[in-house]
């Protein structure tokens, strides 16, 4: 598709398509602590519950660089 092969559009959704659905679930973690009235400890309370799976991709992504340099 576009001159593209199946590696380098899967690598691309993967990559970019994850990485903006990340960017946007963070947009919604923000919006509920700012909502909520979370104070600082709530928030943090709220980033680690709810955000801490999207530390384990940036993680991959970067042990992967590591491999691959």
């Amino acid at each position: 598709m576009w001159g593209f092969t199946e590696e380098q559009f899967a690598w691309f959704g993967l990559t970019v398509g994850i990485t903006a659905f990340m960017l946007y679930m963070l947009f919604i973690v923000v919006q509920l602590a700012w909502e909520s009235k979370a104070g600082k400890f709530g928030t943090f309370v709220i980033f680690t519950g709810l955000a801490f799976g999207m530390l384990g991709f940036l993680v991959k992504a970067v042990i992967q660089y590591w491999i691959d340099k």
